[in-house]
Formats: structure tokens, C-alpha cells, sequence
């Protein structure tokens, strides 16, 4: 009895979390910024996105591969021997400031190559292949197999165990490399997210926060007297955990280029409370307890209870079609640039323009969330002259396009009054709340635009 207590505890707290989720997910970072602000992040990023990547770098750290690691590497470079506590944060600091740094620039490589292969990446046949490759991963998290380095790289990268700071910082950046059985599905999951994306500062900023959660027990570990909990069968829940994140990040890469699905014969808290029961039913038979290491009936059972919960989020985030809406309403979107600025300089109504394309999950977040809300919907076909620009196939005339109005990153939106004057200019927004970057719920985009004159 005892050992289904904490299942049950586990299940309860994930029935009840997985309906708020994809709110959690999409909370803009800071009333400052649109979307990231001083960070001049974009693609749809979230203090969500920030704090999932956080927490999944804590949970690679509580997997088989990194969790009894933590002590023996802490003393090798000599936080734990530290005379003064200060010296000892410094040092514990230092290791994680090398992890920090090897991942961030992991980031900014895949960003950057993603830049370069852009058209590439936005085809459906590679995004079918890269969601294939997070599935893989995912299993490997399952136990289906292993991934490790060869050994004769393994041996050299253990050889940097100098202590003090630069053996800290050394050890730091090679630390995720000796852990690559459990940290390379994770990292190559988030690195294929950032190349996808495109976006060298969001692929910085999105490794940075999961290394920092990574080094977290670390960093405890060394500027603290804790000891850390023994190692046991909770580690398969925490890979688990990881496993059913790389699945929903394939889903979410493939919605975009599927069939969009029909609404649901539910109201949206009947979904939510599905979706809730759904998560809860698959924790409770065994989702994150049991293993792909046991019996046959074991491992029947494991896959089941998996696809019960990946049931759940699936209804959560829409991939099985949206709630039924009451009052559906569609803004009337413009498609040619020249036409809506005419128009605009015409009846004197301001200039929304949505830069989307059809790889960007944000963009879809956009259409799926704030746009398709009938108020935000009803305010914008009042008082503005809307217009979407697909920037799906990179070309001259989208690049002009971007070029001329300062688009960083996917989604921009742009509010703007145009002048009466030949030939027709239109007041380009700088920083501030007309322009917007990255994803914005219904109630923010809302007050941006009763906030247009």
C-alpha cells in the first residue's frame, strides 16, 4: 500500500496541473517587453517556455546518468575541501558557469545554422524527420536504449579534474558531454527546437536556462553542508517525465504542417476536465512508475498508461481538435501588403500587420488562441486594417518586407497609422507596446490594441 501513495500523490498533483498547462506555457515574459523585451528574445517565448527548460534541466540532473555524479564531481574540483564558504560558492559557481557556457553555445550554433539552412528546416519532410529523431530520443528515456559515447572520448573528457577554478570551469564544459546518456536526448531535443526556430538570441537564452537548471544541485551541493537523497527507482519517473516532454515537442514541430482538426463536441472546461481525469488515469497505472526494463505485462502496461497520459496533454494543447466555440469569429485578413496600407491611408484606421509562417509554433499559438478570441477578434475588424504576411518560403520580396518593417524574429506584430501622402508612409512602431514579439494571450493583445489611437 505503501509504494501507491506517492502514485497517487503524483497522479492527483498531474491531474490537476495538466489542464493549466498550456496557460502556464504561454504567459508573456514581463509587462516590459513584447514576448522577451530587453532580452530581444521572440518566436513565441514565454516565462513558461523559461521555466519548463529550468525544470527540465533540474530533472536531467535527478536522472541515473548525472544524480550520483553530483557529490564525487563537486569534490574533484574542490568545492567541498574549501576552507571558506565563500570560496566554495565561488568554485561551485565557476562549474556551472562552464555548463552554462558549453550549452549556451550549443544554442547560438544550432540558431545560427538553422539561419542558414532556413528554407530547408521549414520544409514538412525535414520537420517529419526531426519529430521522427525527438521520438527516438524519447525512447532511449524509456530505456528502449542507451546512448553513450565511445569510451576512448569518455576517458579523455574524465581526464579534466583539476581542482580550482579553471578545473571547475573545465569540468563544467564537458560536463554535459560525459552525461550524454541521459543529457543528449534532452539537449538534442531543445538544440532541434532552437534550429527550427531560427533565432540565435532565443537558442542563447533557452540553453542558458536549462544548463543553470542543470547546475542547480550542483551549485547546492557545493556552496551548502546538504547531502543529497539516495538513489533509487524515482529516477525512472524523472526519465519518464523527460521522455513524455520529447514526444509532446514532436507533436508540437508536425501540427503545423498536419490537417487542422475539427472542434471538439465539448465546451473548454469539459476538455480541461478530460484532459485532467486522462493525465490522472495514466499516472495512476503506472505512466512514470513502471518500466520498459520488466516483463512483458509490465511493459504492455507502461505503454498504455503513456498513451493515456499523452492523451491528456494532447487534449490540453488542441492537438485533437479545439473546445466547441460559442461565438466563432473570423478576422478578415488582408494579404497583400500595398492594397491594406492603401487601405489603411483610405478610411484612416491604424495598420495591424502579423508577420507568421507556417513552421512557427507561436504564430499557431497566435491564430489559435488570441486571434480566434471573439473579442480581440471583434476589435481588431473594428478599428484596424489587418493584414497577415506569410513568411513561411524565404524570398526577395520577404526578406524586403522584414527588412523595411524591422522584423527580428516570428511572430511580429505591428500596429501603425499611415499618412495620407504619396507615396503612402506608415509610422513604423519601434520598442514599445505596438509592436509586439512572440506570443501574447487574448487579455495583453487586447489592452495593446484599445491602447492604439
Amino acid at each position: 500500500m505503501t509504494k501507491w501513495v506517492p502514485r497517487l500523490v503524483l497522479a492527483l498533483a498531474i491531474g490537476v496541473a495538466l489542464p493549466f498547462l498550456p496557460t502556464f506555457l504561454t504567459q508573456s515574459v514581463g509587462p516590459a517587453a513584447s514576448g522577451g523585451g530587453g532580452l530581444g528574445l521572440s518566436a513565441g517565448v514565454s516565462a513558461g517556455t523559461f521555466a519548463a527548460l529550468f525544470l527540465g534541466g533540474i530533472l536531467t540532473s535527478l536522472t541515473p546518468c548525472v544524480y550520483p555524479l553530483i557529490p564525487i564531481t563537486v569534490s574533484i574540483f574542490g568545492a567541498r575541501q574549501a576552507e571558506h564558504r565563500g570560496r566554495s560558492i565561488a568554485l561551485s559557481a565557476t562549474y556551472v558557469a562552464g555548463i552554462a557556457a558549453m550549452f549556451s553555445a550549443l544554442g547560438l550554433f544550432a540558431a545560427l545554422s538553422g539561419k542558414a539552412f532556413g528554407a530547408f528546416l521549414s520544409s514538412p519532410a525535414v520537420i517529419a524527420v526531426l519529430a521522427v529523431f525527438l521520438v527516438a530520443l524519447a525512447a532511449s528515456m524509456f530505456g528502449a536504449f542507451e546512448i553513450a559515447l565511445p569510451s576512448a572520448l569518455q576517458q579523455k573528457l574524465s581526464g579534466v579534474k583539476a581542482a580550482g577554478f579553471a578545473g571547475a570551469f573545465g569540468m563544467g564544459l564537458v560536463a554535459g558531454i560525459i552525461a550524454a546518456p541521459c543529457t543528449g536526448p534532452v539537449l538534442a531535443g531543445v538544440l532541434t527546437y532552437v534550429a527550427a526556430q531560427r533565432n540565435a538570441v532565443l537558442g542563447f537564452w533557452m540553453l542558458f536556462t536549462y544548463a543553470i537548471g542543470m547546475g542547480m544541485l550542483f551549485f547546492v551541493l557545493g556552496a551548502t553542508s546538504l547531502r543529497l537523497p539516495r538513489s533509487g527507482p524515482w529516477m525512472e519517473t524523472v526519465k519518464s517525465v523527460l521522455g513524455i516532454a520529447l514526444v509532446a515537442a514532436a507533436f508540437a514541430l508536425v501540427l503545423p504542417f498536419l490537417p487542422r482538426p475539427g472542434s471538439l463536441p465539448l465546451s473548454a472546461r469539459s476538455v480541461a476536465i478530460a484532459a485532467g481525469l486522462l493525465g490522472f488515469a495514466g499516472v495512476v497505472a503506472g505512466a512514470l512508475s513502471l518500466s520498459f526494463h520488466g516483463g512483458s505485462r509490465e511493459k504492455a502496461v507502461k505503454l498504455g498508461s503513456l498513451l493515456l497520459l499523452l492523451l491528456g496533454v494532447g487534449l490540453c494543447f488542441g492537438w485533437l481538435g479545439e473546445p466547441r466555440s460559442e461565438k466563432p469569429f473570423a478576422i478578415p485578413w488582408l494579404h497583400d501588403e500595398r492594397l491594406a496600407v492603401q487601405q489603411s491611408q483610405a478610411t484612416g484606421k491604424p495598420l495591424l500587420i502579423d508577420f507568421f509562417a507556417e513552421w512557427c509554433a507561436a504564430c499557431k499559438e497566435l491564430d489559435v488562441h488570441t486571434w480566434s478570441d471573439p473579442t480581440v477578434a471583434k476589435e481588431v475588424a473594428d478599428r484596424f486594417v489587418p493584414l497577415k504576411i506569410d513568411s513561411t518560403e524565404e524570398s526577395d520580396e520577404n526578406d524586403s518586407l522584414q527588412k523595411k518593417y524591422g522584423v527580428p524574429g516570428l511572430p511580429t506584430v505591428l500596429m501603425m497609422a499611415c499618412r495620407d501622402e504619396r507615396p503612402p508612409e506608415c509610422a513604423i512602431p519601434g520598442e514599445g507596446p505596438t509592436r509586439v514579439t512572440g506570443f501574447l494571450p487574448p487579455p495583453e493583445m487586447l489592452q495593446r490594441l484599445k491602447g492604439v489611437q
